[in-house]
């Protein structure tokens, strides 16, 4: 049997519909294309901001303590420069205590001994004082020599004492907080036993300020 040709007018159609889906085809795919590369440009810029965001938490979150670490310092060490002021009043009230011989503090009937106790006592309130504000007095009798925390001013040969123990306090130190006010001034003993290692007087963590 004889197939019979498509006429002109069916093959233009049928070459039109072919080019149609053609271009339809070719659409899509620039469409799917194009919405390919826009998701990976909001990919890219969702991934920038978050990471904008995360370093912009980061920094408050430094900012936050640090912020914190100046409050807690300004609470302790504010009052620094009128504790310093403060030491002078309290030596010289020490000075006049010790001024007075032992044996005039003895006699009981020494009209000189209310005086005595009532210069020991403002000299109590205002240690107390200062101690209310953080400031705390360094009696480091029998204790090891720290360089940090004490300033030897002589040495004594005292054998029946650890060697580099502080044996005189000539002058007490201070500390506020953390860091020292005012090293000691101490007499060192030398010429006894080295201390055993564990076996020292920790004095506690100090900064020279």
């Amino acid at each position: 049997m004889t197939q019979t040709p498509p006429r002109p007018e069916q093959a233009d159609a049928e070459n039109n519909a072919i080019e149609t889906d053609e271009t339809l085809a070719g659409n899509v795919q620039d469409e799917i294309t194009a919405e390919a590369a826009a998701i990976a440009e909001l990919e890219a810029e969702k991934r920038d901001l978050k990471d904008k965001l995360l370093r912009t938490l980061a920094e408050m979150e430094n900012l936050r303590r640090r912020t914190e670490r100046e409050i807690a310092d300004a609470r302790a060490y504010g009052v620094t420069s009128f504790a310093r002021d403060m030491l002078t009043p309290v030596d010289n009230i020490r000075r006049a205590i010790e001024t007075i011989p032992a044996e005039i503090r003895e006699q009981a009937d020494n009209p000189v001994k209310p005086f005595l106790e009532g210069i020991e006592l403002t000299e109590r309130d205002l240690i107390k004082t200062l101690e209310r504000h953080g400031v705390r007095k360094i009696d480091p009798v029998d204790q090891k020599f720290d360089p940090n925390m004490h300033q030897a001013m002589f040495e004594v040969e005292d054998a029946s004492k650890p060697h580099g123990t502080v044996v005189q306090v000539i002058q007490s130190g201070f500390v506020i907080g953390e860091r020292v006010l005012r090293p000691a001034m101490v007499g060192v003993s030398k010429g006894g036993p080295k201390l055993a290692a564990g076996n020292s007087t920790d004095t506690g963590p100090a900064t020279s300020h």
